[in-house]
């Protein structure tokens, strides 16, 4: 059973310091389900590199990935909890992390744009829809991208990997995150 971690800010007139409040619930976890026999793999093993380091390259795409979703480590994401951030402390988590020194000696981390973190839809399987061979313990949620809706300056989109869909929702509701860097 894995846990989940909200994250919120929360602000008090006569505190001018922002406080953030974390707690945890746990979920029931599904086995994947993966249509093998009727539809071609759309993220194969032989499209990454797994540096052992808890990153991941994506030779299609040019793309470096954190292994785990945010809270999660180690090489199989076995330690800690998936946190869930709104929108606008998601987009912080990259910058707080390259400020403190960053992540496998890098420090140009990123929330990925919608495209980005479609590109990592495992489109033949659900509950998780993404390679758990490369991307272990990948929670069946919506995960939070960088792109803004354009059409709804209250809303932002997220990708679905329970079924590898994609929307967008209030940037106050809370979701993982999963961070990108480019490489080329």
């Amino acid at each position: 059973m894995y846990k989940l971690r909200f994250v919120f800010m929360m602000s008090a007139m006569v505190m001018p310091v922002m406080t953030i409040l974390a707690m945890t619930i746990p979920i029931k976890v599904l086995a994947q389900s993966c249509n093998f026999d009727s539809m071609p793999e759309s993220t194969p093993n032989t499209q990454y590199v797994v540096h052992g380091d808890g990153t991941i390259t994506d030779v299609t795409t040019g793309l470096m990935w954190m292994q785990c979703s945010e809270g999660l480590s180690e090489i199989e994401c076995v330690n800690g909890e998936v946190t869930l951030f709104s929108w606008d402390l998601a987009l912080q988590v990259a910058s707080d992390l390259n400020t403190s020194g960053g992540f496998a000696n890098y420090t140009d981390w990123r929330l990925p744009n919608a495209a980005e973190m479609l590109s990592i839809v495992e489109e033949q399987c659900v509950i998780p829809a993404i390679n758990e061979s490369v991307f272990p313990a990948t929670a069946n949620a919506f995960y939070w991208t960088a792109s803004p809706n354009a059409n709804n300056d209250a809303t932002s989109w997220f990708v679905d990997f329970n079924i590898g869909d994609s929307g967008n929702e209030s940037r106050t509701s809370t979701n993982p995150v999963r961070l990108v860097r480019s490489i080329q």
